[in-house]
């Protein structure tokens, strides 16, 4: 297991001492971690929502340490668990209050016009990196599925492989190239669905 770290005790020493009862230890854990965790959080979840999705994933990563076998870096291990809460939280939650589509700025609704204009994955990605696209994006996927939704944003807009993210998601790598392609037919349709009132405006 490889570990990066400058001062302090090492994962591995860090886990051994939690397995061993002393579970204040884990709070180096949970130092050390926290930006990357928030970061994944930052990426998949509202922003009023990311710490909280982000201590699940530290509790949930402290219940299962039995299970760190140690044949991956520890923070490859947390990083799925946090994915996964990711996951869970749009599971438990399909339904947001709405942003009106007359909200969008004109900026937004040429990206939106670009976005579907769109045929290669690589245009498709670099659209989906514009400034603009943040709130477009919010709003055209809550129609998504929680697991289209994951899909979406670790393959075409995080840069994953599809074998990156069925190891981050737990899932079989067809599965996933199944749902990415899926995911970016229905966010085009759902852009698309936000374009038409505009479009029959006189």
């Amino acid at each position: 297991m490889v570990e990066a770290v400058k001062d302090g005790p090492t994962d591995s020493e860090i886990i051994t001492r939690v397995r061993g009862g002393k579970v204040d230890a884990f709070e180096a854990i949970v130092h050390r971690y926290s930006p990357m965790v928030l970061r994944i959080a930052s990426r998949h979840v509202p922003r009023d929502s990311i710490e909280e999705v982000a201590q699940d994933a530290f509790v949930e990563a402290f219940r299962s340490l039995g299970s760190y076998a140690g044949k991956a870096p520890f923070g490859h291990w947390l990083s799925r668990i946090a994915v996964r809460c990711c996951y869970g939280f749009w599971r438990a939650r399909r339904q947001y209050a709405e942003i009106p589509v007359s909200d969008f700025s004109d900026d937004s609704e040429e990206w939106m016009s670009r976005i579907l204009a769109t045929r290669s994955r690589e245009a498709f990605e670099a659209e989906s990196r514009r400034s603009e696209a943040a709130e477009i994006l919010s709003h055209a996927m809550r129609g998504l599925s929680p697991r289209d939704r994951m899909v979406l944003t670790l393959v075409h807009l995080d840069g994953h492989t599809a074998r990156e993210a069925a190891d981050l998601l737990g899932w079989t790598v067809i599965s996933v190239k199944v749902h990415a392609h899926r995911s970016r037919v229905r966010l085009r349709k759902a852009i698309q669905n936000l374009l038409e009132p505009r479009r029959i405006e006189p």
